[in-house]
């Protein structure tokens, strides 16, 4: 088509807009700490037929899926689909990732065609299943993990479907929280078709259409160009995940990327079967963690749609870990996707060291604390630690802040103490935890919890207890997380991943991880050293080990 590139890059501004008004929405309105404080959710358009055109500055690893999801909402109801319509899924099984994540899907018309999409995605506090949260790392089937729903319509034609609502409302543990972040995800996705509908009346939508088929092909023409400059061959990684908490056996997760003219192939044989934990990613999600891996070493300027994901072909075995069949449990699937994205960068470090860092915390840490307050009503915090960043190939990590494949934040310690019977005695980093190197790794994150109610059950899903975040070009490996439970003047150690009930007063620790080191650490600038030792980040032991000096 012939581009004007005033219009073009007026057009791309505006469907960044819009999808950042719906983020916002979603925050102003959104009833549960994980939606509002956390951040846990996402918004995109998408053009007529499912294709990503725009995502907003949210959860990176939601947006690679929405591809599959919407192609099972297109399955199911085709040319089915009205003005005034809204479809609701969350079923892993029907491309969706995990049963919290909860999709929904507005067509946008004009001029009586169906024009676009727009899409928000929240995680959501409850789904019901066998413990608060739904979202317990043990779980060993689908079954267990709460609602699971197909694309469905929860408005038809502007019409509230009432039977879902009241099957959503009695599944789940906390309705008023849950019925709230979904009616944000309404409102969101209202602004969006609003605000796309207008741009429609503006330039026309038949001409907007086409611009949007412009911008996936311009990110699609950036990004085969940068692949034409790197190296060609295959490079292999392999990374671990600890466990899956019924035995002790690793998990591995293997890639291998070979570099062709101007696309990828990404191919996870030989990674884990199937495991029996909740711990399985869904092919969408395995999908999603791929591309968001590649578009992280890629230009900044290239438009974030689909247009990168063409350039990309994955394989990824079936009845694996990171493509499971039914009923292969999934709640848990964030570990996985996080360790995929480490596998990922640790092959692409060979083919583009100087952007990639080495390996962070290796993902979120989750702490979920649920149970009754003195009222009888139930409560549940899931806190996503956020923690450190590996150094970096000209800076150090850096520490309390997203993993690189998210857009979270660490939950404030008044917010959780405001809205549940928790004390946060301690919030803190860990000294030395950090991987030494030319570029030190961020030190990790402390934090501990005094239970207040009569009793809680504690969800605990954290990794890098066995294998440690990897450094790069010399860097030492971070240090690995800790776990413990403290029960009057007893402290004891917990495993990775646990499901348990604890007492009153009981105190529970979690220590997460620390970044992986860059470089040489003998080249560290030794007033960096001092610096980190006046921080409290490293104590002199750790410099005269790992630096030579004190």
């Amino acid at each position: 088509m012939k581009v004007d590139p005033i219009t073009f890059a007026v057009i791309k501004s505006g469907l960044d807009s819009i999808v950042d008004d719906m983020a916002y929405t979603v925050v102003r309105i959104a009833r549960s700490e994980i939606v509002k404080d956390v951040m846990d959710f996402s918004a995109a358009l998408c053009d007529a037929n499912g294709q990503m055109i725009a995502q907003a500055k949210t959860i990176a690893l939601h947006l690679g899926a929405v591809p599959e999801a919407i192609e099972a909402v297109l399955a199911k109801f085709g040319d089915d689909l009205s003005e005034g319509d809204v479809v609701i899924m969350n079923d892993p099984y029907h491309g969706g990732m995990h049963l919290p994540d909860i999709f929904m899907f507005t067509p946008i018309f004009h001029g009586g065609k169906r024009r676009a999409f727009s899409v928000v995605i929240c995680h959501h506090t409850d789904v019901g299943g066998r413990v608060p949260g739904s979202n317990a790392s043990d779980s060993t089937e689908i079954y267990q993990e709460g609602l699971r729903m197909p694309p469905l319509k929860l408005y038809d034609r502007g019409e509230l479907n009432t039977t879902l609502e009241t099957l959503i409302k009695i599944n789940v543990r906390v309705p008023e929280r849950v019925w709230g972040d979904i009616q944000a995800q309404f409102a969101a996705s209202q602004i969006g078709a609003r605000a796309l509908t207008k741009l429609f009346d503006r330039y026309g939508a038949d001409e907007v259409e086409r611009y949007m088929q412009e911008l996936m092909d311009y990110a699609e023409r950036l990004t085969r160009d940068e692949i034409r400059r790197w190296p060609k061959g295959t490079y292999t990684f392999v990374d671990h995940i600890d466990n899956d908490g019924f035995s002790d056996d690793p998990i591995p997760i293997k890639v291998a990327i070979t570099v062709l003219e101007d696309s990828l192939l990404v191919d996870y044989t030989g990674s884990s079967k199937q495991v029996k934990a909740a711990l399985n990613s869904t092919k969408s999600y395995t999908h999603s963690n791929t591309y968001l891996s590649v578009r992280c070493v890629l230009s900044r300027e290239i438009p974030n749609n689909v247009g990168v994901f063409r350039c990309i072909k994955v394989k990824v075995p079936e009845a694996s870990v990171l493509n499971p069949v039914l009923p292969g449990a999934c709640a848990a699937r964030a570990l996985t996707g996080y360790r995929i994205f480490d596998t990922m960068l640790g092959a692409l470090a060979q083919i583009v060291p100087d952007r990639v860092p080495a390996a962070g915390e290796g993902g979120n840490s989750v702490v979920c604390i649920s149970g009754l307050r003195k009222n009888r009503k139930p409560f549940i915090i899931v806190d996503m630690i956020c923690g450190a960043w590996g150094g970096r190939p000209d800076k150090d990590g850096v520490e309390a802040i997203t993993n690189p494949s998210q857009n979270l934040s660490n939950m404030p310690v008044e917010v959780m103490e405001a809205e549940h019977p928790i004390l946060v005695e301690e919030y803190a980093f860990v000294p030395d935890s950090c991987g030494a190197g030319q570029h030190r790794g961020g030190v990790g994150v402390k934090r501990s919890y005094r239970i207040l109610a009569d009793e809680a059950l504690l969800q605990l899903r954290s990794d890098r207890v066995a294998f440690a975040p990897y450094g790069l070009a010399g860097g030492a490996p971070g240090g690995m997380s800790r776990n413990f439970i403290t029960v009057g003047p007893d402290t004891s150690p917990l495993p990775s991943k646990v499901t348990m009930t604890v007492p009153h007063g009981a105190l529970i620790t979690h220590e997460q991880a620390g970044g992986g080191g860059y470089g040489d650490p003998k080249r560290r600038d030794p007033a960096l050293i001092r610096e980190d030792i006046a921080d409290g980040k490293i104590t002199p032991e750790f410099a005269r080990e790992h630096y030579g000096v004190g």
